[in-house]
């Protein structure tokens, strides 16, 4: 198979050869060339034809995330963002890239290789996606639909990995205060999952938190599971709690959907809905199923508006996707599925 083309992005020489050195070491890489700021860059795109570009975000002459803004209308370029622990990030793949990876400590060496291997596992699922496909918003109404009505006993399930910010993003905004309680797992690490629940709870109507252990479920509020712990659905009293807990990875991810799923699927039973988005892989189609067997209504993004149709996929071709659906369409859809019960 034709190796993978990369162009690295960094105005550091040390970090841009240590870089080029060890990712060409994996025999499905081949690094094209490397470039100090985005007008190098931009270049070098032109000349070299990559497929995937890793970005640094803090850069002289222009930043990464301005850089982005200019570049994916022009190139659709998959793009992995190469950050220090910030917010940036988000603004980032907001703007276009599919995913990022934290910068190490360039003094650990086992640090440096754990953040090799993540960086080598993330150009390989960005080679597959799908760039540059944005639409413009979608505007929803829930006007006549009570979704506060029984609302105590309802509760929406979301999983979703590469691409998942912005997609869990684009559905929330247009979820009202009074919808039903919902939990989040989206594939991310430490710190990030709660900068990312500040970021949503910023611009959604709902409440957004990074869940803790023993943390309610209540209508007008979304829990994201932390980054290392997995998260499951209890109920207590009548009430829905989540519980936090360390573990080993399932599916290759920590937390992971399948886990939460299984959880909605045995607590909640019919009273859930559960919402299966882009990633690569299969976390969260078993669980999906699970949920569906125990009378939950399921959605899954489809194909065209994915940027990874991985995870999506898998639980279509299982049978655990009831409805298949853009993802402009899926908010909507959640009301009809609340209005309709």
């Amino acid at each position: 198979m034709r190796k993978i083309k990369v162009l690295i992005v960094d105005d550091s020489l040390l970090f841009r050869e240590t870089l080029a050195r060890k990712i060409s070491q994996d025999s499905a890489i081949e690094v094209v060339g490397t470039a100090s700021d985005p007008y190098s860059a931009r270049d070098k795109i032109i000349e070299l034809h990559p497929d995937v570009m890793t970005l640094d975000v803090e850069m002289p002459r222009m930043n990464g995330i301005e850089f982005l803004r200019r570049l994916i209308p022009q190139y659709p370029l998959p793009v992995v963002v190469v950050s220090s622990v910030s917010e940036n990030v988000f603004d980032a793949l907001k703007a276009g890239a599919v995913d990022f990876v934290t910068k190490p400590d360039m003094s650990n060496s086992r640090g440096i290789e754990t953040f090799i291997n993540e960086l080598i596992i993330k150009i390989k699922i960005a080679s597959t996606a799908k760039v540059g496909q944005r639409k413009n918003e979608s505007i929803l109404t829930n006007s006549g639909i009570n979704t506060s009505r029984g609302s105590s006993n309802k509760i929406i399930a979301i999983g979703a990995s590469t691409g998942g910010t912005e997609a869990i993003f684009n559905i929330i905004k247009f979820f009202p205060k009074d919808m039903p309680g919902i939990v989040v797992v989206q594939h991310m690490p430490p710190v990030f999952t709660r900068l990312y629940a500040q970021r949503l709870d910023s611009s959604c109507p709902m409440e957004v938190k990074e869940a803790v252990n023993g943390d309610m479920v209540l209508p007008g509020r979304v829990l994201i599971a932390p980054g290392d712990y997995h998260m499951k659905l209890k109920k207590r009293d009548g009430n829905y709690f989540v519980e936090c807990a360390k573990g080993q990875r399932v599916n290759g991810h920590c937390p992971s959907v399948d886990v939460l799923f299984n959880s909605v699927a045995e607590v909640a039973g019919r009273n859930a809905i559960g919402i299966i988005l882009t990633g690569m892989g299969s976390d969260g189609a078993k669980g999906l199923l699970a949920m569906r067997n125990k009378g939950a209504r399921t959605l899954g993004q489809d194909e065209k508006s994915s940027v990874v149709y991985g995870m999506p996929k898998v639980a279509f071709d299982i049978g655990a996707v009831e409805k298949q659906a853009s993802l402009e369409a899926i908010p909507q859809l959640v009301f009809s599925l609340l209005k309709n019960d």
